[in-house]
């Protein structure tokens, strides 16, 4: 088992190019998962966890439903958005500048074998990174992410999820609000929840922005953790 996870820090980058970017990745620990059940061999799988910010885009995931795209093509031209649907599970979501969005490319037989768990774990990176800022979040039940006051009229969701996984491999991951632009999320119906609002970490602060590698310090540390994996820089 290998249990060394290479962070990769991309920047600001295009959406479809970063896609691409995983699907490589993903592809390449797979041929190798192929390979090794073929020829009876154990060649290790490399795990990444990319960290990113795109400019402003909406995704549908695979069982996603267009309708919850409130914009059509020149309205998302207007608002300098584009628009993907994706193979990953879940509906419709928004990427912007201001929100952390992590990838992890895992082989998850380094780790453990349940792709519930799998979520549960980025979940609960995320749950006890606002615990490190004052901010209770719970998981909304029947409805994967991180939310805020779960139960109540004033429930909203402060990171979403989405993943794929074949063979054990996953990719996709999260996208954390910490200084998003919440106007862009009035063009979707989130995740496909009409009743429910989203909200960002510099809101719920009230501050008028948080410093990112700050947060992305706190999530690789309980990632870490959580996976008992040792995180390197690439």
């Amino acid at each position: 088992m290998n249990k060394e996870i290479k962070v990769l820090e991309l920047g600001q980058r295009d959406y479809k190019e970063t896609w691409d970017f995983q699907e490589e990745l993903f592809q390449k620990v797979l041929n190798i998962k192929i390979q090794n059940r073929r020829e009876s061999s154990d060649v290790p799988t490399e795990n990444h966890l990319i960290f990113v910010e795109h400019p402003h885009v909406y995704t549908l995931g695979k069982s996603g439903d267009l309708s919850n795209l409130l914009l059509d093509e020149q309205q998302l031209a207007e608002k300098g958005a584009t628009f993907y649907k994706i193979n990953r599970g879940g509906d419709i979501t928004y990427h912007g500048p201001g929100q952390v969005v992590g990838y992890p490319i895992l082989d998850l037989e380094n780790f453990f074998t349940d792709i519930h768990k799998y979520l549960r774990f980025l979940e609960e990176m995320v749950i006890l990174t606002l615990a490190e800022y004052g901010l209770k979040a719970e998981r909304s039940e029947g409805e994967t992410g991180v939310w805020l006051d779960v139960g109540t009229p004033f429930a909203r969701k402060i990171c979403a999820m989405g993943v794929r996984a074949s063979r054990w491999v996953t990719m996709h991951g999260f996208a954390f609000n910490v200084n998003a632009d919440l106007g862009y999320f009035d063009n979707i119906v989130p995740c496909g929840i009409k009743d429910k609002s989203v909200t960002s970490l510099n809101v719920e602060l009230g501050k008028a922005e948080i410093p990112v590698e700050e947060v992305k310090a706190k999530l690789k540390k309980h990632f870490a953790q959580l996976f008992e994996a040792k995180l390197t820089e690439s």
